[in-house]
């Protein structure tokens, strides 16, 4: 699940010790880009890599359109195609480089500048004044059907959601202007938020519980942290993937590891993104799912992947008159997610309870949903 919402964060007010704090903050929290002056460039580029817009050749995304004072309020030219700002815009494009357009929204004749600027630049960045969400309508449904991103101008946590969810799909982005280094955070959450997709999860009534033996089963490691109800969905078939819980909560045996999921046998079948991978094909680095009882989806890296051999147990459920399986490791730590959203150990599952499932009705072939007969036992 790739990230679609950029978090700017401007820092390119004062010396470099008063912005100092708001980079290193942005970088800390994974911000994508940062809003530079042209002298702070390769100081920035020392504290880690992120992506650096200023009016200056040498950075990733050259600025276009702030005034002598940086405030963006530039007096408009009764005719836009005389502007310098949009004239700089198209010499930039046509040798080549990567160009934000940078537009503060006084009244209606800046909105309409800023529509003609948009058609030139990879970026537009747009601050409100007195406005909130209507000018930034019209610039989302003007530009949709060009290739430019929208990146608004925001204050605090509560402005970035405004932003990100106007319309159907809220602006590309935002640049974040405060001094409140926790706003920079809250505003990072307010994103991940955003993004956070879901899924339609059923309960599904559990029809038998079985050991089987011995087996190599997978525990992934992620490097994100987990709570009770979160964990991945998992599965023997690909249209049928159990709701397995991450190892969040404290036992008498062993204790909490909020980072990782046991997740069943090496030949099962784990959702990520859109498509379905085996268990024994995970890697470090790899991309998975997290999914709570919910049905919300988050990204998360993996981190480690451990493959060990276990005593392995079945279980088998019934969701809309078919039967589903999968195959995980016989210990108390290891559960699914009932269908009140409550972990239940494995060892205490029994014939008549029921557990969060995904189900579909189509097949899935290389991972790929499809329309076809596929019969899995």
């Amino acid at each position: 699940m790739n990230r679609d919402k950029t978090i700017w964060i401007k820092a390119d007010d004062g010396t470099w010790e008063e912005n100092k704090p708001r980079i290193t903050t942005g970088l800390e929290s994974g911000a994508d880009c940062v809003v530079l002056n042209f002298e702070d460039i390769k100081l920035t580029r020392s504290l880690g890599n992120i992506k650096i817009v200023a009016p200056d050749i040498d950075a990733d995304i050259i600025l276009v359109g702030k005034g002598s004072e940086g405030d963006g309020t530039k007096k408009l030219p009764a005719d836009f195609e005389h502007s310098g700002d949009l004239l700089k815009a198209k010499r930039l494009s046509a040798d080549g480089k990567t160009i934000a357009g940078f537009v503060v929204i006084k009244n209606k004749k800046y909105e309409e500048f800023a529509l003609e600027l948009g058609k030139v630049c990879d970026y537009l960045v747009v601050i409100g004044t007195d406005w909130k969400v209507i000018p930034l309508e019209n610039l989302i449904a003007g530009l949709q059907k060009l290739d430019v991103q929208i990146i608004a101008g925001v204050r605090d946590a509560e402005e970035a959601k405004l932003a990100l969810e106007t319309l159907e799909h809220g602006s590309n982005g935002i640049l974040l202007d405060t001094d409140d280094l926790s706003e920079i955070k809250k505003v990072m959450g307010v994103r991940d938020r955003s993004e956070m997709e879901k899924t339609s999860l059923v309960a599904a009534r559990v029809t038998k519980v079985k050991q089987v033996g011995m087996g190599d089963r997978v525990c992934v490691d992620t490097a994100s942290l987990m709570v009770p109800g979160e964990g991945m969905l998992i599965g023997s078939q690909s249209n049928g993937l159990f709701l397995v819980n991450s190892e969040s909560e404290e036992s008498p045996y062993v204790a909490a590891r909020p980072f990782r999921v046991n997740a069943g046998a090496v030949h099962a079948y784990v959702r990520v993104g859109e498509k379905t991978r085996y268990l024994s094909e995970l890697n470090a680095g790899d991309d998975v799912l997290i999914v709570n009882s919910a049905g919300e989806m988050r990204p998360a890296v993996v981190g480690r992947v451990k493959i060990e051999r276990r005593p392995l147990m079945l279980v088998e459920a019934e969701v809309d008159g078919t039967k589903i399986k999968t195959l995980l490791q016989n210990a108390e730590t290891i559960k699914l997610v009932g269908a009140g959203g409550k972990p239940v150990p494995v060892t205490e599952l029994k014939e008549g309870d029921e557990v969060l499932v995904y189900f579909e009705a189509a097949a899935r072939h290389f991972g790929i949903k499809i329309e076809e007969t596929i019969i899995e036992k």
